[in-house]
């Protein structure tokens, strides 16, 4: 999404981008249960950590940005429309979503897809379910967790529903056919969950739910994928705080291709920092290469699926040129191009 909404608002597009947060799930009730926390000032730590660290990397935010506790009767709403469908049924109070309907769709095998969903939040094996790939969208009360009066009882929406439910109340006209142009996400995403956001949509409203996914691959640390599970997450603050650039942050992030596996070290921080300087040692220089064909080219590196490494290696070679044959006034030009972009204030 760095790339995405940066070469859209170049051109002058009007880009509409809510992003919504999951602040009351069961990872976060475990962790505040594990350190004696109450559950929604960790959510708001969390939520404000999440701020503090787009804006470091100048991450354009979205014009909603939207809790899931704030959400709770768009939700609820968006529920009985799946009831009213004929998509819903109760096991012990909890409502589950019938998608046995939908499974000509799945991007996986049936076997594997079980698999998946059990190690993502999902419960396939229940007693009592109609197939085992059936999401939860409403969870019944259940000790001390949190948990709001609804149709469907005392208790909490399920991970699938909510988003879903929020990206339609905020981003549909009512016309549109898909209702969204592009949803984004990490490839984990993939299955089950952007999956399941596409069937609830089909089965509310008999429309699709995005024209195009985006899914950004894996970051991982030592031979393993980034994840909080792990514990091995490399946080942006605590970079930030050890006087890391946030700038050569952002370049290190673009330096590979969104849609590969990457891996994250301190050489590839120490590789970035030497280019980010050289390309702002080219732009203190009051003669530079020409920019003009450089400026046109990164336009296109992004518009062919944010090739972002092809941009910086473009950039690379322009400061290169401008150290050995410098010839127009023209850094500033450059300066607001990389900016307007790429998002990179150098």
């Amino acid at each position: 999404m760095i790339s995405f909404i940066d070469i859209n608002f170049f051109p002058g597009k009007n880009v509409k981008f809510v992003e919504n947060i999951t602040d009351v799930d069961d990872p976060l009730l475990e962790r505040a249960n594990r350190d004696k926390l109450d559950w929604s000032e960790l959510a708001d730590s969390q939520i404000n950590l999440f701020k503090s660290d787009m804006s470091a990397l100048r991450v354009i935010p979205p014009d909603h940005f939207i809790k899931v506790t704030e959400s709770l009767s768009i939700i609820e709403g968006f529920i009985k429309r799946l009831d009213e469908n004929g998509y819903l049924y109760e096991i012990e109070h909890d409502y589950y979503f019938a998608v046995e309907n939908f499974l000509n769709d799945l991007p996986i095998p049936v076997d594997e897809a079980v698999k998946v969903f059990s190690e993502r939040g999902g419960d396939p094996h229940r007693v009592g379910k109609k197939h085992n790939l059936d999401p939860l969208v409403w969870s019944k009360h259940v000790g001390n967790e949190p948990g709001w009066e609804s149709s469907f009882g005392f208790g909490r929406p399920g991970w699938h529903v909510e988003c879903t439910a929020i990206a339609c109340h905020y981003l549909d006209d009512k016309n549109n056919d898909p209702i969204v142009s592009l949803q984004g996400g990490g490839s984990d995403l993939i299955f089950p969950h952007h999956f399941m956001s596409a069937q609830i949509i089909e089965a509310a409203y008999g429309r699709r739910f995005s024209e195009t996914f985006v899914h950004a691959a894996m970051l991982s640390l030592d031979g393993e994928k980034m994840s909080k599970s792990k514990g091995n997450l490399v946080f942006v603050s605590k970079l930030i705080e050890s006087g890391v650039d946030p700038m050569i942050l952002r370049w290190a992030l673009l330096r590979g291709h969104y849609q590969n596996d990457r891996a994250w070290s301190t050489q590839l921080l120490d590789k970035s920092s030497i280019e980010v300087n050289l390309i702002r040692s080219a732009l203190a220089q009051s003669e530079v290469a020409e920019t003009k064909d450089v400026i046109n080219s990164l336009i296109k590196d992004l518009s062919n699926n944010l090739d972002t490494p092809g941009a910086l290696e473009r950039l690379i070679n322009w400061a290169n040129s401008s150290k050995s044959n410098p010839s127009v006034n023209q850094s500033g030009l450059m300066a607001r191009a990389i900016d307007s972009l790429l998002g990179l204030a150098l």
